[in-house]
């Protein structure tokens, strides 16, 4: 029964998110579905924001290497994908299958939204990082802040929980203590909806209702009213040990809704200035570092900036949806546009920071970045929409030549870092293992993906030449006369 549940809960969450995807995906059958591995690389895609490496066909090594490239993906995120092998999903394995989107969900979706929780108040509390505290209401509750600061150290799992619990308590004998039977009855998730829009509920009336009732009414206007997808059947709740999991992934979706509520605009332009205040704290930390360490051996400065990266991506997710915003520029106010100005020159200056890094890569290990940054921006690059086919057939051609010659190095660069010996005269390394790993992963990407790649290239030319036979066949409307003449011409031409 529980991997029932969790099979459809999964696949309903799952299609709510690759309904993002461009086009729409939808799962059937979970356990057919994913073995080809394009529905694994689509789902991390959407929820990343990423581009990620694919074999384009559907023969067992194509999949396999979608797989393959979902894993490491997953791996490069440092999730632990404990007795999950590509193996498993091809046969489609149930548990392993289960296994792998709970360590998906849980990451992407629940964790993700954990971390936020710390500032979900309005005024800046210990745990974002380099706010500006100029707002009156910022010295308002310490014992509030010291609430958030308390939850901020807790589980992802624990977070979640504090945060229902916090819905239900303003609704007095509402209580939840875990993610299993506390949501049998229903007015747990009834008590959710009245405090994230007050009058949908009549919680007084649901008390005298039966379990499967409240749940289905709980289930209605959540996806009637808030838009939120039903993942979950009142009789996959209404049980004596409902699945922790599905609960917990359907949770999170109300905690989803309640960070898109519309804000004031008081609390907007307060959450500016803290975004402001952080990236000027970053920008200055980031100066401070690059003088620190001008002096500094080429391990150092690449731990100090992963060191550095690590914090930062940790510190800046509170701020994503508004350093994200899509608005014109127009339609920004005086600080918004300040914010932005401000993570441009962040952004610019850590790539300034990554780039100089690179160029002081000990030999041979800098001409292999060199190598490797030329393969990707290729790899990355849109093919080339000429209207002229001939044209086209040059730059095609030149292109192809210009992969392959790079190609042809890959094996010698891939041995040579494989073979390098990372440590000086003093037995010191000389690189972080980590950007050695890095290089490697780069390598195994480049590989996967150079198949479809010459493919692409070789359509591309292939379908320039076959214009340029139809624009020339598309003029020899009229009689050439004897069979000689046209072989002539032909020949010619």
């Amino acid at each position: 029964q529980r991997e029932f549940t969790q099979k459809k809960t999964f696949t309903s969450w799952i299609n709510s998110i690759l309904a993002k995807h461009t086009p729409p995906y939808v799962v059937s059958d979970l356990y057919t579905d994913i073995q080809q591995g394009h529905l694994l690389l689509d789902l991390l895609e959407v929820l990343s924001g990423q581009h990620l490496p694919r074999e384009k066909g559907f023969n067992t090594f194509q999949c396999r290497s979608n797989i393959e490239n979902a894993l490491t993906f997953l791996k490069s995120r440092s999730l632990k994908l404990i007795n999950i092998h590509v193996a498993d999903i091809i046969e489609g394995k149930p548990s392993i299958v289960l296994g792998l989107i709970w360590t998906i969900i849980f990451h992407f979706h629940i964790e993700e939204l954990a971390r936020t929780l710390a500032c979900t108040y309005n005024q800046p509390s210990p745990d974002c990082p380099g706010a500006v505290d100029s707002s009156p209401k910022a010295n308002r509750s310490a014992k509030k802040s010291a609430k958030i600061k308390e939850r901020w150290k807790m589980s992802a799992t624990k977070a979640l929980l504090l945060w229902a619990k916090e819905q239900c308590s303003l609704h007095g004998s509402v209580s939840v203590t875990d993610f299993k039977s506390s949501w049998r009855s229903g007015l747990a998730f009834l008590a959710i909806i009245q405090t994230l829009r007050p009058g949908l509920v009549d919680l007084e009336k649901a008390k005298t209702r039966s379990n499967k009732e409240n749940l289905k009414e709980a289930f209605r206007i959540a996806e009637l009213e808030l838009n939120i997808p039903r993942l979950l059947e009142p009789e996959d709740v209404d049980t004596v040990n409902p699945d922790e999991k599905s609960i917990m992934t359907y949770v999170a979706q109300f905690l989803q809704y309640s960070k898109n509520l519309p804000e004031s605009e008081e609390d907007m332009q307060e959450k500016v200035r803290e975004a402001v205040g952080w990236l000027a704290a970053q920008e200055e930390k980031l100066a401070k570092l690059l003088v620190e360490t001008e002096n500094e051996t080429y391990y150092q400065k690449y731990k100090e900036m992963m060191s550095f990266m690590e914090t930062f991506n940790q510190e800046k997710i509170p701020f994503l949806p508004m350093l994200s915003s899509k608005r014109g520029e127009a339609e920004l106010s005086e600080g918004q546009q300040q914010m932005r100005e401000e993570w441009d020159k962040v952004i610019s200056q850590i790539n300034e920071w990554k780039a100089k890094l690179d160029q002081m890569l000990p030999s041979p290990l800098d001409s292999i970045e060199a190598w490797l940054q030329e393969v990707e921006r290729l790899q990355a690059e849109d093919l080339p929409d000429l209207q002229d086919p001939f044209k086209a057939m040059s730059v095609f051609r030149e292109i192809i030549g210009i992969f392959k010659g790079l190609m042809d190095c890959f094996d010698s660069h891939l041995d040579t870092l494989q073979s390098f010996k990372n440590e000086d005269e003093k037995n010191m390394p000389l690189v972080l293992p980590e950007k050695i790993e890095e290089m490697k992963r780069r390598f195994s990407n480049i590989r996967s993906t150079n198949p479809s790649t010459f493919l692409e290239y070789h359509y591309g030319l292939c379908s320039a030449i076959a214009n340029e036979v139809k624009l020339k066949l598309n003029i020899w409307d009229v009689k050439y006369g004897a069979k000689e003449s046209v072989e002539s011409l032909l020949e010619n031409w």
